[in-house]
């Protein structure tokens, strides 16, 4: 793929990365990634991720734009307040860098649609607020074999793993590391507990770049490692997560065997 005048310019502080150049351009530009979720991690990620040019970002989100949603999720305005989360999110996509082509999925992500959605695309990254749908996303992507890029925010805290557990002996999934949902209401959502704002811009930011390390081979991936975030004490922290041997989806006898179990 050859790079356009118009292009060469855009992406000029890419191209002068040795790590990056050309090649690696082109490689965005032809990536899918799939967000999931259109709100506090997801508005910096579809903000870098269009800005890097990656080539097309699909948006699962089947919810509209509140005022109490524009202190962090960034990606919306005031003038999108009861629209659609995917249509606002698009727009402003599409006025950052129209090579993007977005693909709209303004439906929940459960298990009849999972798999047909991800199947179309090369890296995940879970922005969603529920552990239904993380749980969810960690099987379907198993299945698929498709790397997940997966974050969590509460209050001044957040963390980010990278979920890749098909592609190496030790590498693990989701379930390694919490194997069930905790009880409901035992963690409280974010409009119960709330949210720093500029947190979710951090672990948002910090998603979009292992998304971006993924398309292009870069680096060290965050599997086998979840990255921990506390804002108070302004300090990152990095725990070692093994394959757990009873895991139920990529254990040597795993219990999941499809996305039946979903509700």
């Amino acid at each position: 793929m050859e790079l356009n005048e118009t292009q060469f310019h855009r992406y000029a502080r890419h191209l002068i990365l040795e790590e990056v150049g050309e090649e690696g351009q082109a490689k965005l530009l032809q990536a899918r990634v799939l967000v999931v979720g259109a709100g506090g991690l997801g508005s910096p990620l579809l903000l870098y991720l269009a800005a890097a040019g990656v080539g097309t970002l699909g948006i699962v989100d089947d919810d509209t734009v509140d005022l109490t949603n524009l202190q962090r999720q960034v990606v919306h305005t005031t003038a999108s307040l009861g629209s659609p989360k995917v249509e606002s999110a698009a727009a402003t996509v599409a006025a950052i860098n129209p090579d993007v082509v977005i693909e709209r999925h303004r439906e929940r992500l459960v298990a009849a649609n999972a798999r047909s959605i991800i199947d179309r695309y090369d890296v995940v990254a879970d922005g969603s607020d529920n552990f239904a749908t993380r749980y969810l996303l960690n099987d379907a992507c198993h299945f698929a074999r498709k790397p997940l890029v997966s974050a969590a925010l509460l209050r001044f805290e957040g963390q980010v793993s990278t979920f890749a557990a098909w592609r190496a002996a030790d590498a693990p999934c989701y379930r390694c590391l919490f194997p069930e949902p905790p009880p409901p209401d035992f963690i409280p959502r974010c409009e119960q507990a709330g949210i720093l704002g500029a947190v979710a811009g951090v672990i948002g930011t910090l998603q979009a770049t292992e998304v971006l390390k993924e398309i292009l081979g870069l680096g060290d991936s965050l599997s086998g490692t979840l990255l921990a975030y506390d804002a108070l004490a302004s300090r990152f922290s990095r725990i070692a997560i093994g394959r757990d041997p009873a895991c139920p989806l990529c254990g040597p006898q795993p219990t999941i065997r499809d996305l039946s179990a979903h509700k």
